[in-house]
């Protein structure tokens, strides 16, 4: 029989507002200063009050339930909005000693992390952040399991985005044609489409995804090139073109950043797949996380192209 909001224990509230927000009972029970048992016996308090798990085990930690998810919106909400009235905390980047986590390509990353480090150097000189690969497939497990606190990247359209990831546009990729400065190709004005189809090309496959969106593209209009190899970093991706015949679809703003690019040549593509939006996503658990709004806001007031 699950129990009215009369008879429910406010504290277990904070319990599982810990739960939600650290994904595991050890890091709960040390964020709370409580002993591990005591959590787990609140978390049982919970399950039978509001009859659902609530929690499951997911690695070497824990993962909400769909419940939960739902349930998380309006008492996270609930719970920020009584701390802001008794304590008016504010999450001060100055004097913080946070860690933060993103996940990200090297693409993303050689374009987000020199002037997001330049601004933490000013802003937030005591907090530090951490990049790991971006999986593409896997955004939504890294935020689920509390991997990471944000993710920038594209998000694959073959998957449906879960309702707990939030996501916020941030910019348009814009791609070109690359290849060696002397390739045979590189004194043309422009490539036909046959000649760009069949030579030879190279392209990025990030881990976890077997085609390369490009691909994906042409075989919706019917259509193949000569995918001779692919890397899984974009950098790996830039130093084949430079040292052979092979050319490649890359974003043409990385090569700005490239110390070869003056050793590429970039050319229009013949045919142009539609554009794909780097966005920054994150788990809903974290809407009201005053360190994590602080950074979701400082990634989109940096990065976010204008509306």
């Amino acid at each position: 029989m699950l129990v009215s909001f009369r008879a429910l224990d406010l504290n277990l509230l904070k319990v599982f507002e810990a739960l939600m927000t650290e994904g595991s009972v050890t890091r709960a029970a040390n964020a709370l200063r409580m002993t591990q048992p005591a959590v787990s016996n609140a978390l049982a308090r919970l399950r039978d009050a509001l009859g659902d798990p609530l929690f499951v085990r997911a690695g070497t930690g824990i993962r909400p339930t769909q419940r939960a998810v739902v349930l998380w919106e309006p008492i996270g909400e609930a719970l920020e909005s009584v701390r802001g009235a008794l304590d008016e905390q504010v999450f001060d980047p100055a004097r913080a000693q946070t860690e933060f986590s993103l996940s990200m390509s090297d693409y993303v990353s050689s374009l987000v992390m020199p002037n997001l480090l330049s601004h933490f150097g000013k802003i937030a000189p005591k907090s530090r952040v951490h990049t790991v690969p971006n999986t593409v497939v896997e955004i939504a497990d890294q935020l689920e399991d509390n991997r990471v606190d944000c993710v920038l990247s594209v998000y694959v359209n073959e998957a449906q985005q879960p309702a707990a990831i939030r996501s916020r546009s941030l910019w348009t990729v814009d791609y070109a044609c690359f290849m060696r400065r002397g390739h045979p190709l590189a004194a043309q004005k422009r490539l036909s489409t046959r000649t760009f189809l069949s030579a030879g090309h190279v392209d990025v496959s990030l881990a976890g995804k077997t085609m390369p969106s490009y691909d994906l593209f042409l075989a919706s209009r019917g259509l193949s090139r000569n995918l001779v190899a692919t890397v899984n970093h974009y950098s790996a991706a830039y130093e084949v073109v430079r040292q052979s015949d092979l050319i490649a679809v890359l974003p043409s703003d990385l090569r700005s950043q490239s110390r070869h690019a003056p050793l590429l040549h970039a050319m229009p593509l013949p045919l142009r797949a539609p554009p794909r939006i780097v966005s920054l996503f994150w788990h809903q658990r974290n809407d009201t996380v005053p360190a994590q709004r602080w950074l979701r806001e400082t990634l989109v007031a940096m990065f976010a192209e204008s509306d």
